[in-house]
């Protein structure tokens, strides 16, 4: 058995107390994690070290090698039992055999995209602000991704929800909600009451230190 790095397994102890009844209905197991070359430049490792029920989000868009990594991911997560989706791409998620789809905030607008849903049994949603919330819930997803709830690696400098607008967000959602953007075992705890199916991470899931 693969285990987990000592910061991974802060994490996954401190997403316990959060995780709200809501993440039965959306099926993740607590944990998922983002792709972000930039920041872990081994996801496969990462994945193979999540726990059983996690999902993995391919992101990495443009990436000449993204259409190897998700095949590569596809392996990893069928022998863990962990769902795998694909951002922004359809055509390869099928390819690949994704368990489903994961919307980047534009293709919530993108008519192409948003036929799509209807043909996975996982869709995901990214949403910053209630706009976003109404139009995922109207496509029928299954959570919804809200961030960036603390500031982040992935952008730096960004605005951040903070813990009070996450939480208006969170209660106001029709659908499960998943927690992004620098959740780690310190920030992850700050959640804990709220309507959470489950927190998402990158560099948290990879940092050994």
């Amino acid at each position: 058995m693969v285990k987990p790095r000592a910061s991974s397994s802060k994490l996954f102890a401190a997403v316990r107390p959060v995780r709200h009844r809501l993440a039965r209905q959306a099926g993740a197991d607590g944990v998922v994690f983002m792709t972000d070359r930039a920041r872990v430049p081994d996801p496969c490792a990462v994945a193979a070290r999540l726990p059983r029920g996690s999902w993995v989000i391919v992101r990495d868009y443009g990436w000449d090698q993204r259409a190897a990594l998700a095949r590569s991911l596809r392996a990893i997560t069928r022998e863990r039992r962990q769902c795998l989706l694909v951002a922004g791409d359809p055509l390869l998620a099928h390819r690949v055999a994704a368990d489903g789809l994961h919307l980047p905030r534009w293709a919530l607008a993108d008519s192409r995209t948003r036929r799509a849903v209807r043909h996975f049994p996982l869709v995901t949603a990214a949403c910053h602000d209630v706009h976003a919330l109404t139009q995922a819930a109207r496509l029928g997803v299954s959570a919804v991704l809200i961030s960036p709830v603390f500031a982040t690696g992935s952008h730096p400098g960004a605005a951040t929800l903070g813990v009070h607008r996450f939480a208006r967000l969170a209660h106001r959602s029709p659908v499960p909600v998943v927690a992004l953007g620098g959740i780690d075992a310190r920030t992850a705890v700050r959640l804990a009451g709220l309507p959470v199916a489950a927190i998402a991470a990158i560099g948290a899931l990879a940092d050994g230190d």
